[in-house]
């Protein structure tokens, strides 16, 4: 399990650009004019993970398996998508088929490149977004509400439910708020996942800057991740560019060569799926062993049986516990057997909330 997100932005940010990078394949065609993707460019793609590299290292595990993002490079949008300009209706129909939005926002100058609002405004750019998502939004909750008010003057029990939720969202959107924001109670919260908005889905704005930038960002950086941080927003800085490079070099070892010259930490994908888990409340857990390392992907709060079940239906049919070290106490120790002489195994039960990198053997009887 990962997760599946658009790439989401106004032409010429460097969608595709990124799309490709991190597809590590060119399969998007890029270009200097708008609506150069028509159709998403879609990928299922292996998250580089350093964490479950220095595990399998330490584990001689024969092979890795990391876990997998699934993005869909969506054309870009311009003032009065809603509407249906451009490409709108295309552009706002495949936003309902994602979980998560990576709106990516240039934060760089080319005049080589043009901008279709002009002068480069990266707050200016996301604001255009989110009133075409909530134009879109409103549109979409005042046709529903019709039905939803006539149904419930007839006595419909669904519909009288649902009402006082379509008034809140209507008075949200309204004022311009995004519906995310919306506090819920647990009965309201699949019946939003109902009206299919798309201001309800959660954001993680992708600040595109120069390659001199990519480390400490710079000044268009700095704007967003003050907006963002107004909605309670994530924000990670890359360079497009640079993780096309770092696409291009074969071995780990040539990338951390190339990231350290630049003095980054992480590249940009890394970066992306950690910011993109905590944003969808997900988190990973490892096993490894000689023949493999594996991350897996889970909803934050999952207990033991049901994390085994991920694995098998097996295990968590004959759970009987999970045998579990933390990732820094298995690397400090010099892997399975040396953290268990330590004192740094635990055996949880079926009910142990299972924690963020986790390293866990499940033990199971069928």
């Amino acid at each position: 399990m990962g997760f599946r997100c658009g790439i989401v932005g106004l032409p010429n940010v460097g969608k595709s650009t990124l799309f490709n990078a991190l597809s590590d394949a060119a399969k998007a065609e890029t270009g200097n004019y708008p609506f150069c993707t028509v159709e998403p460019n879609s990928g299922r793609m292996p998250v580089p993970d350093s964490e479950l590299e220095t595990l399998a290292r330490v584990a001689k595990s024969a092979t890795v398996v990391p876990t997998v993002l699934e993005v869909l490079d969506i054309a870009g949008l311009v003032r009065g998508a809603s509407k249906g300009e451009g490409l709108g209706n295309q552009f706002l129909q495949h936003i309902r088929g994602v979980e998560a939005i990576l709106q990516l926002v240039r934060c760089f100058e080319d005049d080589q490149i043009s901008h279709v609002e002009g002068p480069i405004d990266p707050v200016r750019d996301i604001d255009l977004i989110e009133t075409e998502l909530l134009l879109a939004d409103l549109e979409s909750v005042e046709r529903q509400a019709e039905g939803v008010i006539k149904r419930a003057r007839g006595g419909d029990k669904e519909a009288k439910e649902l009402q006082p939720l379509i008034e809140r969202v209507l008075m949200r959107l309204r004022d311009g708020k995004p519906v995310r924001g919306l506090i819920l109670t647990p009965e309201d919260q699949p019946r939003l996942k109902m009206l299919h908005l798309l201001s309800d889905k959660p954001v993680l704005y992708i600040c595109n800057v120069d390659e001199r930038s990519a480390a400490t960002g710079n000044r268009f950086s700095e704007a967003v991740i003050l907006h963002a941080a107004k909605e309670g927003a994530e924000t990670v800085i890359i360079s497009a560019a640079i993780e096309a490079e770092i696409s291009s070099l074969g071995e780990p070892d040539d990338k951390r060569v190339f990231l350290d010259d630049l003095g980054i930490e992480t590249s940009g994908l890394e970066r992306v799926i950690h910011a993109g888990h905590k944003m969808l409340g997900l988190i990973r857990f490892f096993t490894a062993g000689p023949k493999e390392a594996r991350a897996w992907t889970i909803a934050k709060g999952t207990h033991a049986r049901e994390a085994a079940g991920k694995i098998h239906s097996d295990m968590a049919r004959g759970f009987i516990c999970a045998e579990t070290i933390s990732f820094t106490d298995y690397v400090e120790a010099g892997g399975e057997a040396a953290a268990k002489a330590a004192g740094k195994m635990r055996q949880e039960g079926a009910e142990y909330e299972v924690a963020e990198n986790d390293v866990i053997l499940f033990r199971f009887n069928v």
